[in-house]
């Protein structure tokens, strides 16, 4: 009998990972594709810029080709030295890693105790609670308020067993922001004993001057890690590249938890490159800008409301089950993202895309939201009120 034949298997799996459950991202345009038969398909699911990358960081990406038979650069000194001047802050003060997904894995590696308890919104990125949860810690879910963060609540939740707090700033999928003076309120009353970590992968398209600037708090030595990523503006979702800015400290001992090589050389390079390209940034904010006005006025006039957001993407209330739109909307090659899952189910997000991608889902939307009986709208009315 070869060994454990006829045990379960899930005999040999922590208990942790058998209460998980994977993470699903936005449907890939290829899966449309394979799956419905639908040849022009539109993705708006998952916060990509539209536009891609740098032209300067394809570039980069070509010339790096040469030498992926070599093992990339495992402290990313290069990419280190360039954000640590962009960002006015050490290179002692950064990690990079495998996007911030991996970031936010090694975070709860790094200080997580099994027992221990991780503060996050409700809705919010989903990765903060499965970090906590496979480090077999327990993850305090505060309700937003009116889709802000409710930070006198988060206060009012921390306890002795209390070690990380999870802010996205801009909140994933609200769009909405923290302000500075919000942030400082907060930091004056986190005890010793808690980290506060803000996630602001969508930083670069906030346009209110009320943003705070966290890396001064990094500056000074508070417990604060600052997560950004190079997925987001810059275009760079399919090389998985992030940093977070820490304490020297915090970042010493986050690099005994992280993975040799974890950053890869062509990410490395394209991220140098993105850098230089103040100017490709630009362009993407504009773009996303302009986009949220067209998207405004457009479901202004459609009667549907929506959360103001201070990111490249709109949560928009549809007053349908939001699933079943999605596959409406599926069958016409547009990619939605669905909120059931953050449980908003008659609220759907949409990335902010060209003006043509754009008006294309807009049509789209206000079609297949016409195929949708009173009766549907009725129920989910009466769901909603209650």
């Amino acid at each position: 009998m070869l060994p454990h034949q006829g045990e379960s298997l899930t005999q040999l799996v922590r208990e942790e990972v058998l209460k998980l459950q994977p993470y699903k991202p936005g449907k890939p345009s290829e899966e449309v594709k394979r799956e419905l038969g639908v040849e022009d398909v539109l993705k708006l699911a998952s916060n990509e810029n539209p536009i891609g990358p740098s032209p300067k960081a394809l570039e980069a990406i070509q010339a790096a080709l040469k030498e992926v038979h070599i093992y990339p650069d495992g402290g990313c000194h290069s990419l280190k030295h360039a954000l640590a001047s962009h960002l006015k802050i050490g290179e002692e003060n950064l990690i990079l890693g495998n996007g911030s997904d991996e970031i936010i894995k090694i975070i709860a590696e790094t200080f997580l105790n099994q027992g221990e308890e991780v503060i996050c919104g409700d809705p919010t990125f989903s990765q903060y609670a499965w970090a906590a949860r496979i480090m077999g810690a327990r993850c305090v879910a505060v309700p937003m308020k009116n889709f802000h963060y409710d930070l006198e609540a988060i206060s009012l939740k921390i306890r002795p067993r209390t070690k990380l707090i999870f802010l996205g700033n801009p909140n994933n999928p609200t769009g909405t922001m923290i302000t500075r003076q919000e942030v400082d309120n907060l930091l004056k009353n986190i005890p010793p004993h808690v980290i506060v970590v803000f996630d602001e992968a969508y930083s670069e398209y906030v346009t209110s001057p009320d943003f705070p600037d966290t890396l001064a708090y990094v500056r000074s030595g508070a417990q604060v890690i600052t997560l950004r990523t190079f997925s987001k503006i810059y275009g760079l979702a399919g090389l998985r590249i992030g940093y977070a800015v820490a304490p020297p400290e915090m970042v010493d001992y986050m690099n005994r938890a992280r993975n040799p090589f974890n950053a890869n050389s062509l990410a490395q390079a394209a991220a140098l490159a993105s850098l230089a390209d103040h100017e490709h940034v630009k362009k993407s904010q504009k773009l996303v800008a302009e986009g949220i006005k067209y998207l405004y006025r457009e479901f202004k006039r459609m009667g549907l409301s929506w959360v103001p957001t201070q990111a490249n993407f709109v949560l928009l209330h549809v007053g349908v089950d939001s699933h079943e739109l999605f596959r409406k909307m599926l069958q016409e090659g547009v990619i939605v993202r669905p909120c059931g899952i953050f449980g908003l189910r008659d609220y759907i997000r949409v990335t902010v895309g060209t003006w043509a991608q754009n008006s294309r889902m807009v049509r789209t939307l206000e079609n297949c939201l016409a195929s949708f009986s009173r009766g549907d709208k009725l129920h989910m009315e009466q769901a909603a009120a209650k």
